[in-house]
């Protein structure tokens, strides 16, 4: 009958500690990757919310108005000889 072999105590516990890290970081980034879809799919529709209100502040201010965001003014767009529209 072949003799098994064994690692040291302190082999052991080495490798074991290492493996526990090992799939410690591999879970946190499965976690990442999830919380990124997350993210991407809130900035998606974000972005969908933005372009809505942006094609309603065009409809009622034109296409070349300058809206700042800081105090709410809008200098409305000009026609071809500088008049404001």
């Amino acid at each position: 009958m072949e003799e098994t072999l064994k690692l040291t105590e302190d082999q052991l516990k080495e490798i074991q500690a290492l493996n526990n890290k090992f799939m410690s970081l591999k879970i946190g980034i499965a976690d990442a990757e999830i919380q990124k879809k997350k993210l991407l799919s809130e900035l998606s529709e974000l972005q969908g919310q933005f372009k809505a209100m942006e094609d309603a502040l065009i409809e009622e201010y034109g296409q070349d108005a300058v809206i700042d965001l800081k105090t709410g003014d809008v200098k409305p767009s000009k026609d071809k000889d500088g008049k404001n529209k």
